[in-house]
């Protein structure tokens, strides 16, 4: 299987010809500016010393400060890293925000440490990559494994040094600057791509249309919950365990009542307990894969009865199995578009720091509704127009912005 680096590199390599981008340029948009290595040491509950692996890798800045979240987790290596850089590059760039990409990663397994544990690893993060962030320069955020907390000391450790600067990173507690919908951004934005796709698909909103959705983090269980609102049925739900299937919906809120007790899907009486692989597999009109990535792959696609997929999780899907899809007809739409809720909310953010102004929750969702309708509407001319599929036109979009960028600044 390819990585996670190759996956990315495929789609980009494919917009490169397309848009006929000369070579130099296209270098230069290949590989990432910096990439910071930082050993972790930390004095673990137990007295002794634990030493991890921690990356910063910034993409591309041509068009603002660089943006993007910081994840925990075993496989957050250098690879998986850059990858995820260079697709926040084209993101906010498609999405027409004012910021670069970039990511960050923690080696580790956030579930076998302590809080005290994660606040030191934070810290000393922080510590180590501080001369090489700052809300001009580079705008972390939470992401896998990270949340509001892990923001909150970011913010601290940050401050610590330079003083008081909540612009220095987003997704913090409102407590500490952070932004109101922020949480929920995501998912609500999957929904309004979603919508947007209704309209020019003619699918029905409502009922009608069946919804399977894998992972039920905060993304997941955020799409599920908006979804539910909009009357769509959700069929199957998945958590890193088992998953749950309902051929005539779901319960999304008294599943959510449930999880709050802090078990599991599978104990939930409302459907049938599958696995995870099973729920991709179910018949839906919409699949929407929220959890890790490279979980559609040439050795499951045969199995999946879904009309349509919308990334929510980063690359969940790999080249040779988006290939085979779109030879099929199953409209994919990509990760740069539809998760791109989040880091919008995050700019939002950022914004209001900067302005030392709240917006309150009503002004976040309708500037995020705006922002992804017109990003949408963008890409659906492009598709429509050239007869290509919904990442080739978003990648296209987003890697050509990039590219008059670098040439206006004269980088090259």
């Amino acid at each position: 299987m390819n990585s996670p680096d190759s996956n990315s590199n495929i789609f980009f390599e494919n917009a490169v010809r397309a848009l006929n981008i000369p070579d130099g340029t296209a270098e230069l948009l290949r590989r990432p500016w910096r990439e910071l290595t930082v050993s972790l040491p930390i004095r673990m509950d137990h007295g002794g010393v634990g030493v991890f692996t921690g990356y910063r890798i910034q993409h591309n800045g041509a068009r603002g400060p660089y943006k993007g979240g910081v994840r925990y987790h075993p496989a957050a290596n250098r690879q998986e890293v850059a990858s995820l850089a260079s697709l926040m590059t084209w993101k906010t760039a498609l999405l027409n925000l004012p910021f670069g990409g970039a990511k960050g990663g923690i080696q580790c397994d956030p579930l076998q440490l302590s809080e005290n544990e994660l606040k030191q690893l934070t810290r000393r993060y922080i510590m180590n990559i501080d001369h090489v962030i700052g809300p001009q320069r580079d705008i972390p955020a939470p992401d896998m494994g990270t949340n509001a907390k892990t923001m909150g000391w970011m913010m601290d450790a940050y401050g610590q040094i330079h003083g008081y600067e909540p612009a220095a990173v987003t997704g913090k507690p409102l407590e500490l600057g952070g932004s109101l919908g922020r949480e929920a951004a995501t998912g609500r934005g999957v929904i309004y791509v979603l919508n947007e796709l209704a309209k020019e698909m003619n699918i029905p909103v409502g009922e009608q249309t069946s919804i399977a959705i894998q992972g039920f983090g905060n993304v997941g269980s955020w799409v599920a919950q908006f979804a539910h609102q909009e009357g769509y049925s959700i069929v199957a739900v998945s958590d890193i365990e088992s998953g749950i299937y309902n051929s005539n919906g779901l319960n999304i809120p008294l599943l959510v009542e449930h999880l709050a007790k802090g078990v599991g899907i599978k104990s939930f009486k409302g459907g049938e307990v599958i696995t995870n692989e099973e729920l991709l597999e179910v018949n839906t009109d919409i699949l929407i894969p929220a959890a890790i990535e490279n979980t559609i792959t040439v050795n499951n696609i045969d199995r999946l009865r879904c009309k349509i997929i919308i990334e929510a999780a980063n690359h969940p899907i790999t080249p040779e199995a988006d290939e085979e899809l779109q030879a099929r007809g199953v409209t994919v739409i990509p990760d740069i578009l539809a998760n791109s809720g989040g880091v919008t909310v995050s700019y939002f953010e950022w914004t209001q720091n900067v302005q030392q102004f709240q917006w309150d929750e009503i002004r976040i969702n309708t500037e995020l509704q705006k922002r992804i309708k017109t990003a949408c509407r963008i890409v659906q001319d492009k598709v429509i127009k050239e007869n290509i599929s919904y990442r080739d036109a978003a990648f296209q979009i987003g890697i050509a912005k990039v590219a008059e960028a670098v040439e206006l600044r004269g980088f090259i």
